[in-house]
């Protein structure tokens, strides 16, 4: 006697359904990606796209137009081609008596001279946290990572008032007395305050870049393996030449990711240079960009304003587009061990 088993068929899908729910992730492995997910995701990109390039597109328009009016209604893409404001504004950026070379020797000095010193500083002292060990090394790390937790804004009242207070005076004898070290005994006339300068302001700026630095580098030393460091040393390297030509050399692609970051952050840096500057020949292209605007939306000249923008944030898009891959490499790497 035999039994037969009743097999109930699967019920068919609908074409849509099917449709729908077919694997569009190419990958005979890992997760499946139905279609209506991809066309979902798709459609979340497009409206992030939109919404990024929304302003990119109305300041080149603006940018491209020779009517320096405000302009009344939205348009997204250019019905001239002028090239007037670019030309007005590298002729004459602002009313102050300064060139636009000038503008941008200022800010090519402050934003190279801060990353450069900055890196010098944190790579040594990333270097003493990740390889030796030392009483209250945490303690300090934490202290080193508390100023990331405020806006550099909020450092600015102290800095201000330290920088302020070293001035330069020329007595009224001759003599030349350094404040707050010397001063004049019959009065004088200050010939350098280092709160309204470059150099003081990239101090200042120094003070806001190390700490992101120095957790930055930390973070991909940790992953050199010291066994090269102590190869090196039974080879008869002094410990500088193990830091110069071993440690440095491996630590290449950090150093310049973190020295690109910086320099962003200082290239486009306006509340510092502002709160400390007067004088129009320490102006940066960020300073001068705010500059260019009015008490009233109308006085604005819209076309010059708008090339402007873009002349001083082409250069770090350009730099930064070419090397994203390497950026966010960098990036991973120091965080595999911490």
């Amino acid at each position: 006697m035999s039994t037969s088993k009743v097999v109930t068929p699967t019920p068919r899908k609908n074409f849509l359904v099917r449709f729908f729910m077919q694997n569009t992730s190419g990958e005979g492995t890992g997760r499946d990606l139905p279609l209506w997910k991809q066309l979902l995701l798709q459609l979340l990109t497009l409206i992030i796209a939109a919404e990024v390039m929304f302003p990119i597109m109305y300041i080149i328009t603006l940018s491209l137009s020779s009517k320096s009016q405000r302009p009344t209604s939205l348009e997204l893409f250019p019905q001239e081609f002028s090239l007037v404001a670019f030309q007005q504004v590298l002729d004459r950026p602002t009313a102050n008596p300064v060139t636009f070379i000038e503008l941008l020797k200022n800010s090519f000095v402050l934003s190279v001279g801060v990353g450069l010193a900055s890196l010098l500083v944190a790579v040594t002292a990333a270097y003493a946290f990740s390889r030796f060990k030392f009483k209250l090394r945490q303690v300090l790390m934490i202290m080193v990572f508390i100023p990331l937790l405020m806006p550099t804004i909020g450092l600015s009242a102290a800095l201000f008032l330290m920088m302020n207070s070293v001035r330069l005076y020329e007595c009224t004898g001759g003599a030349i007395a350094l404040e707050p070290f010397f001063s004049c005994a019959a009065g004088g006339a200050v010939v350098f305050n280092l709160r309204d300068s470059l150099l003081g302001v990239g101090i200042a700026m120094i003070s806001g870049a190390l700490p992101f630095a120095v957790w930055n580098l930390k973070g991909y030393l940790d992953t050199i393996p010291e066994e090269l460091e102590e190869a090196a040393a039974i080879d008869g390297a002094s410990p500088n030449q193990v830091f110069w030509k071993i440690v440095l050399p491996l630590a290449a692609p950090q150093l310049a990711v973190t020295f690109f970051l910086g320099f962003m952050g200082h290239w486009q840096e306006f509340a510092m240079p502002w709160l400390f500057l007067t004088q129009p020949k320490d102006y940066t292209l960020a300073m001068t960009l705010y500059n260019m605007t009015g008490q009233y939306a109308n006085a604005i000249p819209w076309n010059r304003f708008a090339a402007m923008a873009i002349i001083v944030a082409l250069p770090v898009a350009v730099i930064y587009i070419a090397l994203q891959k390497q950026i966010v490499s960098g990036l991973t790497l120091g965080g595999v061990k911490g």
